[in-house]
């Protein structure tokens, strides 16, 4: 063999080597990138902390002043031209103010319209989802405490401490895609005092359980369809046709640091403590109420 040969066979022979090389390389590579990205949280599962009526797992970033108003016009289908079919009435606004302690955990202070309550939150969000499913869903833990000022003409409430309700809910998310959010919501309701109704042998009970159900589906970079419902767990109002479960869909625009949704819902109240033990209207009756919710975000402080 010439040595032109030689040569020719030896640069071959490392020529090959280093190929097979930088492709063994490049697979470790790429390996090492999807691990690494597998690892990482799922972003914006939600894009606020509440779709219509039900929570979400979204808590507000740490160092971050969450301010929104909700608003509930009148049933469309109880009020003549005169009523403008609802806008002259407002069955419910709701005004919350939510800050981050930690990414994971934000305290919340709100006021609303209906049976004037005052309610103090805390959310906790337990678990994210991540890319590569090893934590398949996210969770978060809701506790709210509400406090109604309100003077009842029949003196129902004897002490302060009968003014009190309780809402604790379990919210479990999970994002199918960048298009599709669905989430499952046990909720458990107890209001301190309320009237012993009695309707076929069943009687209202103080403690209530709930289960909610809601989803998000994107149809464009800014805006998305809304829906949730919840399904009253009560012999009592099962048995009672003058309550309805919560149904509520609606439209969700991104404009900047705001995000709004334009709702249709049949429940006059936005607070759990409200909407879930008080809401008597339904679709089938046009007891539909449109309304708005829309949220602003605050950085406060250096993160």
């Amino acid at each position: 063999m010439s040595k032109i040969s030689c040569f020719c066979t030896i640069l071959f022979i490392v020529f090959t080597q280093i190929s097979f090389a930088q492709d063994d390389l490049m697979n470790m590579l790429e390996e090492e990138t999807k691990e690494e990205l597998g690892n990482e949280k799922v972003q914006a599962t939600f894009k606020t902390q509440k779709l219509i009526s039900a929570q979400t797992t979204e808590t507000v970033k740490a160092k971050t002043l969450d301010f929104r108003i909700a608003h509930r016009f009148g049933s469309i289908g109880l009020y003549d031209i005169h009523g403008l079919h609802g806008f002259d009435f407002s069955n419910d606004i709701r005004m919350s103010f939510d800050y981050g302690i930690t990414d994971n955990l934000q305290l919340g202070i709100a006021r609303s319209k209906q049976n004037e309550l005052i309610d103090g939150s805390i959310k906790y969000r337990l678990l994210t989802q991540t890319v590569n499913n090893k934590i398949p869903v996210s969770v978060a833990f809701l506790a709210q405490m509400a406090f109604t000022p309100q003077i009842d003409p029949d003196s129902l409430y004897l002490k302060n401490v009968h003014r009190l309700s309780y809402t604790y809910q379990l919210i479990i998310a999970r994002k199918f895609g960048p298009k599709i959010s669905v989430e499952i919501l046990p909720t458990i309701n107890h209001r301190n005092i309320i009237r012993k109704y009695v309707n076929n042998d069943a009687v209202e009970a103080n403690t209530m359980l709930a289960l909610g159900a809601g989803g998000r589906f994107k149809i464009s970079p800014r805006t998305a369809i809304l829906i949730d419902y919840f399904y009253i767990f009560s012999p009592y109002r099962q048995n009672n046709s003058g309550f309805s479960n919560p149904l509520g869909i609606g439209l969700e625009i991104e404009t900047g640091g705001h995000v709004f949704h334009a709702t249709l819902t049949n429940a006059a109240g936005i607070v759990e403590s409200n909407f879930l033990p008080n809401t008597t209207e339904s679709w089938k009756g046009l007891g539909i109420k449109l309304g708005f919710n829309i949220s602003r975000v605050f950085n406060i402080g250096k993160r």
